[in-house]
């Protein structure tokens, strides 16, 4: 599922090619995706402007000049970009906004549990996740964040995959942020020293910045704006490796669920204190 350095990529490919062009008509496919598009939603888009992007968590949001928006998630296939409006498409193309560039705004979705609908003026987009998304990572303070882990008996893993506790953070660059920390995921954040608190603070934010600059991560399906895909596949130090060689210590990455993620952790580098139960064993992989 792309995370926040993949929608953060998607969002600032769009700010390049979107603001100032007038939707001149909108498609959807027959096959709905999570939110079913509504017919009335087209007639607030057709005419308007879109004016600038923005991302909060994993959802983009894009402005119109009537201060309504289009709010968009990815799900975990989507793909949003712009093409040109005789490009091929295919059956996995459920969305298209038809603009006065000559140009489209194409959401591809293969699995469909990507989302995309209308917001009227003034609806925050807090209003739209089932809970209420926490603060981005780097709003965060190590005090803050130190609050908001502490008070939990769960799994640190868990925790970071909570978007009420901290909005973005996926699976992907949890494992990378607690590696780079040296805490293991299993560990409860009742039990984080501030310490280490600290130490994951600042692994989150580099973590993340470091996967931004790569254009996020592509293992299957994510691309940008552009169309182009991501590079920080190249630098992952654990995510997807388990059975592998940890690149510190050479000991094999062990892959196990938590809290119905696969995660992959070094059990040397990483080792567990206070280990939560929300734990399911899986076998290494090759």
């Amino acid at each position: 599922m792309p995370e926040l350095p993949e929608v953060e990529t998607v969002v600032r490919d769009l700010r390049a090619l979107l603001p100032g062009s007038v939707i001149a008509a909108v498609w959807t496919s027959s096959r709905p995706l999570r939110v079913a598009w509504q017919a009335e939603w087209t007639q607030h888009l057709v005419g308007r402007r879109i004016g600038h992007l923005e991302r909060r968590g994993k959802w983009i949001i894009v402005k119109l000049d009537d201060n309504a928006s289009v709010v968009v998630h990815l799900g975990m296939t989507g793909q949003l970009r712009v093409c040109d409006s005789d490009e091929p498409g295919d059956e996995h193309v459920h969305f298209r906004l038809r603009l006065n560039t000559g140009r489209e705004l194409r959401f591809r979705d293969i699995r469909r549990f990507g989302s995309l609908r209308w917001m009227p003026p003034g609806v925050p987009i807090d209003s739209v996740p089932r809970g209420r998304l926490g603060p981005e990572p780097w709003d965060t303070d190590p005090e803050e964040l130190g609050r908001r882990i502490r008070r939990s008996r769960r799994a640190v893993k868990a925790i970071l995959l909570d978007q009420q506790v901290m909005a973005g953070v996926g699976n992907i660059y949890a494992d990378e942020a607690l590696f780079a920390a040296k805490i293991s995921p299993l560990a409860r954040g009742v039990d984080l020293t501030k310490r280490q608190v600290r130490q994951l603070h600042r692994a989150l934010n580099r973590v993340l910045q470091r996967a931004i600059q790569a254009r996020g991560t592509t293992i299957r399906n994510y691309v940008g704006g552009s169309g182009l895909g991501g590079g920080f596949q190249d630098h992952l130090q654990v995510y997807g490796r388990g059975g592998q060689p940890c690149r510190r210590c050479r000991r094999p990455l062990t892959r196990l669920r938590v809290a119905g993620r696969s995660t992959h952790f070094c059990p040397q580098c990483q080792r567990p204190s206070g280990a939560a139960s929300e734990v399911e064993s899986c076998p290494s992989v090759p």
